[in-house]
């Protein structure tokens, strides 16, 4: 019986250990996409306790700890950390075969020391050594020690990007912090804040928003802005795959309708957010900037959770909704007046895992290598079966080689491991295809890979500035 996470974990032969050890290990980290708060960064924010940095803001813990049958007060409510923390070490004790196991052992090995196991007995323990632990720590230093080179946070086009600014001025921190625009509230006209938000965006853009045009306009400005404060990356949250064109003349006619508090169709709706990605993707394909579109998402479904927590509370799920050909007929009305944009696609349903496969090879060409990526398992699907479904899908439909790797997509400082658990499964996953004969034991083009999907391709692909 192998021993319990040693330094083989997960790397079942002797190839996917020299693959791993040798090549994918000590590689730099490129965070493309994450929620981590700039201010945090910036002001290098202490945390008083393993609570604090491991529990707050993270709806995975959430999620498990209410199937564990845990009261929401040892949640989300007022009770103790280490209360909240003891009912997380019951929890985790009982995720066998979920990936938090994995993650958070991770996390308790690399940053903490801690050799053992984490459950309801071993809670005080854990507890007293990870405090200690934290008193030497600070949010720019797990990131530095995570040996991470760049980061891009995730920001809304009404972000006056102030932390940015600082943390970008502060030469005593060596890791860059880069913005990653996010318009999703300027695409949701079926939002009850909606005309609140547009007031905002005339604000902070300086022109007055009255019409689509002058949206477009307006996000065009902030567009601008982004960029002289380094943005290159788009994300785009979509509940569901849609394209719906129709005239320009009936896409103002929506918005004016909107814009007078009148109450939209669906097929309203539709048509305009159809006009809108349409508009922003020709944008970032003039500043080569990358688009990622997540999508396959049903959120906020617990209404009664909802309604108390607000969005992020841990009662998403995957939507069915995403059919390839309304995908392909997005990307080709951009491709068809070559304005398609450098382009990563994400769905939370698995089931889709062919289907963009298919779909990013009919709009690949030779501006970029790669130039249509299928992105890294995303949120439900970052553990060892999605991470290797999505990996053999890629590597049958397309070129694997060419993949940009992994993202942590979360709030939590202590998340980088999750590249470590990527890096072994993705070692692993090559590994058995060399065993296996399946592909030569050619290390010179193996160590490419490897380290191309770890860190090399990121870089390349995004055009990211990095020592």
């Amino acid at each position: 019986m192998k021993q319990f996470m040693d330094k083989n974990f997960l790397l079942s032969t002797p190839t996917a250990q020299k693959l791993y050890h040798e090549y994918a290990e000590n590689m730099p980290i490129i965070d493309y996409h994450c929620h981590l708060d700039p201010k945090e960064i910036y002001e290098d924010r202490q945390f008083e306790n393993i609570t604090q940095v491991w529990l707050g803001g993270d709806h995975y813990k959430w999620r498990q700890m209410r199937s564990n049958g845990v009261e929401e007060k040892y949640i989300t409510g007022n009770t103790s950390d280490r209360e909240k923390f003891q009912k997380w070490a019951e929890t985790l004790e009982m995720a066998i075969g979920n990936p938090l196991y994995h993650w958070s052992h991770l996390e308790l090995k690399k940053y903490f020391g801690y050799e053992g196991y984490l459950n309801g007995d071993t809670a005080e323990e854990v507890w007293n050594l990870c405090n200690e632990k934290l008193k030497g720590m600070s949010a720019r230093s797990l990131i530095q020690n995570s040996n991470v080179k760049l980061l891009c946070t995730t920001d809304d086009p009404a972000d006056s990007l102030e932390w940015h600014k600082k943390i970008a001025e502060d030469d005593s921190f060596d890791v860059k912090v880069l913005p990653a625009w996010r318009p999703d509230k300027a695409m949701s006209l079926e939002k009850p804040d909606y005309l609140e938000y547009l007031t905002r965006l005339s604000s902070v853009s300086g022109i007055e928003i009255h019409s689509f045009e002058t949206l477009i306009k307006a996000l065009k400005n902030r567009m601008d802005f982004f960029e002289a404060n380094g943005c290159c990356v788009s994300d785009h949250g979509l509940e569901y795959v849609m394209y719906k064109p129709a005239s320009f003349e009936t896409v103002e006619e929506i918005f004016t309708k909107r814009f007078k508090g009148e109450v939209i169709t669906h097929e309203e709706e539709l048509v305009f957010k159809t006009a809108f990605m349409v508009a922003l993707g020709k944008e970032y394909n003039k500043k080569n900037w990358v688009m990622q579109l997540h999508y396959g998402v049903k959120r906020d479904n617990n209404k009664a959770v909802f309604n108390k927590l607000g969005p992020d509370a841990g009662i998403d799920c995957i939507n069915n909704f995403a059919p390839s050909s309304e995908m392909a007929d997005y990307l080709n009305a951009l491709a068809i007046t070559d304005e398609l944009p450098k382009t990563i696609l994400y769905s939370l349903n698995p089931m889709d895992n062919a289907a963009i496969g298919t779909i990013i090879g009919c709009f690949q060409d030779s501006s970029n290598i790669g130039k249509i990526q299928q992105g890294s398992a995303w949120w439900f699907n970052d553990h060892k079966t999605g991470m290797t479904d999505q990996m053999t899908s890629l590597a049958n439909l397309g070129l694997l080689s060419n993949f940009v790797g992994m993202l942590t997509d979360s709030r939590s400082f202590l998340s980088y491991t999750r590249h470590e658990y990527f890096r072994r499964i993705l070692c692993e996953l090559l590994g058995n295809w060399v065993e296996n004969g399946e592909y030569p034991a050619d290390y010179k083009a193996l160590e490419k890979i490897v380290k191309g999907i770890s860190y090399n391709n990121a870089v390349r692909y995004f055009g990211f500035n990095v020592k």
